[in-house]
């Protein structure tokens, strides 16, 4: 069968020329490319409906065409297998893996055609099954050519379009011309084909939609393992501290005020482990003198999830913002202020300010809604429509010149929220110091050492070995002007 592609990738589900008055799809051209689709379920029919938006002609085999047949858009010919199969050269099995054995009886019919598998396992039949779906479907009909595609796609982007879902599909099989039509059809549905090989590689495919944002596991552990340790550790300062030396019963903060303080830990120090790998990579090449050696694996993976220990930073420190709003709707903190003004009429105080106190927390105050607009920026160019508008030069500025930007704001937001706690003796409960001075130690570290890199003689060496040269090289290497070098050298 030969496929023409029929349209741009960012094309309309359905064309505006070809709608009737009722709204459903009109007939497509008499000329179009013939499609076969055996099965009804959900995924069929938005399969059906997404090919005659593209401009391909579709008909449906049915065990039940009758029922079915309102179902699918007007212009797609609903009938029973044996007649779906006929004609076209292409034939989606949008069926279970255990339904493909009552097909057998079509396998004069499917003889010569090519058969797309669109299904996909559950997690606990792939564990049960050594070879793939597609692989099973080929064993049952040697005579025709089995691709594995559009199992990674749902039903749901295949009715509203590429623009709102994924828009990569994977194709696999042994056949290059299959392959090749497959890819054409993907294109002219608006989607982009993307080539794994043979058949072989059809249950790598498959797992795909099994996984659980497989680049989250490490980061969220990391993230919840901070939190646990933070929580603890205020727990023990803010409640347990008073509660055995004091009686003080003040378990209530528990929900709120322990985890208003944990959180912004967490975000702190997720913010700065974003940044210390690039350093620790950076110290590597100059040590090294070479940037054509591997990293070490656990510094490889590490900087491959910058991105998510990053959002994970940014979720912690807009939770942050949001229980610091809560804080003064809760009733413990309107009996505090109660006290607060019974406390101060019986002292004959009529005016209390503290000027420093007051500046601090202005100063506070701010300079934690700036860091937190920047972790917003940072955010949203993570996103990948955002991303793929950027040139790699304004994505680089923002990623590691805002966001370095972003950790210095941290670190100033928690000085000034530290002040001089860190120095008066109280602070330091069951001899534990104050949780802040624990937090700046990962950030003040990455920043001195982004500070050293920018020194003349570093700079200079890292961006030379950046740009191919090596230390143990005999060929002689000339940098360009700094100002050159400046502008052009992307960061780690």
């Amino acid at each position: 069968m030969g496929t023409r592609v029929l349209g741009e990738m960012d094309k309309p589900l359905i064309s505006r020329h070809r709608v009737d008055s009722d709204g459903s799809l009109a007939e497509p051209p008499s000329g179009a490319p013939k499609v076969g689709i055996l099965g009804s379920g959900d995924f069929a029919r938005s399969l059906a409906t997404r090919l005659v938006g593209s401009g391909f002609s579709v008909v449906v085999g049915s065990r039940n065409p009758k029922r079915t047949a309102g179902l699918f858009p007007s212009s797609t010919q609903v009938t029973f297998q044996e007649e779906a199969v006929r004609s076209p050269g292409v034939i989606f099995v949008a069926v279970f893996r255990e339904h493909y054995s009552s097909l057998c009886g079509l396998s004069d019919q499917l003889a010569g055609k090519i058969l797309v598998d669109v299904s996909n396992p559950t997690e606990q039949e792939h564990l049960q099954h050594r070879e793939s779906n597609a692989e099973y479907l080929a064993s049952l009909f040697p005579t025709c050519t089995v691709v594995k595609a559009f199992n990674v796609i749902s039903a749901w982007t295949l009715q509203a379009g590429p623009r709102d879902g994924n828009r990569q599909v994977p194709i696999c099989s042994d056949q290059p011309e299959a392959k090749r039509i497959i890819s054409e059809m993907v294109h002219a549905m608006g989607f982009m084909p993307l080539d794994m090989g043979s058949l072989a590689s059809a249950r790598e495919v498959e797992a795909m939609p099994l996984c659980l944002l497989p680049a989250w596991k490490v980061p969220a552990l990391l993230a919840l393992g901070l939190f646990v340790c933070f929580f603890a550790y205020n727990f023990i300062r803010d409640v347990l501290q008073p509660y055995v030396q004091e009686g003080k019963n003040k378990f209530y903060k528990l929900p709120v005020s322990v985890v208003n303080t944990t959180l912004p830990c967490v975000a702190y120090v997720l913010l700065s482990l974003v940044y210390l790998p690039g350093v620790l990579a950076a110290a590597l090449q100059l040590q090294r003198g070479t940037k054509y050696r591997r990293f070490p694996d656990w510094l490889d993976h590490w900087l491959q999830h910058r991105k998510q220990i990053g959002l994970l930073s940014f979720f912690c420190a807009t939770l942050h913002a949001l229980y610091s709003f809560c804080l003064p709707l809760r009733r413990s903190h309107r009996y505090d202020l109660v006290n607060l003004a019974v406390k101060q009429v019986l002292t004959n105080k009529s005016h209390i300010w503290v000027e420093e106190e007051v500046w601090r927390m202005e100063i506070y105050l701010s300079l934690g809604v700036l860091a937190l607009g920047t972790l917003s920026l940072l955010a949203v160019t993570s996103l990948p429509s955002i991303a793929n508008s950027l040139n790699w030069r304004e994505f680089s500025f923002v990623q590691s010149t805002l966001g370095f930007v972003a950790l210095v704001l941290s670190t100033l937001h928690t000085l000034t929220y530290g002040w001089t706690r860190a120095f008066e003796e109280s602070r330091y409960k069951f001899y534990l110091p104050p949780t802040f001075t624990l937090t700046l130690l990962v950030p003040c570290v990455v920043i001195l050492a982004k500070g050293l890199f920018l020194l003349r003689c570093f700079r200079l060496r890292l961006a030379k070995i950046r740009r191919g040269w090596e230390k143990d090289s005999a060929v002689k290497f000339m940098l360009p002007n700094d100002s050159i070098l400046t502008e052009k050298t992307s960061h780690v």
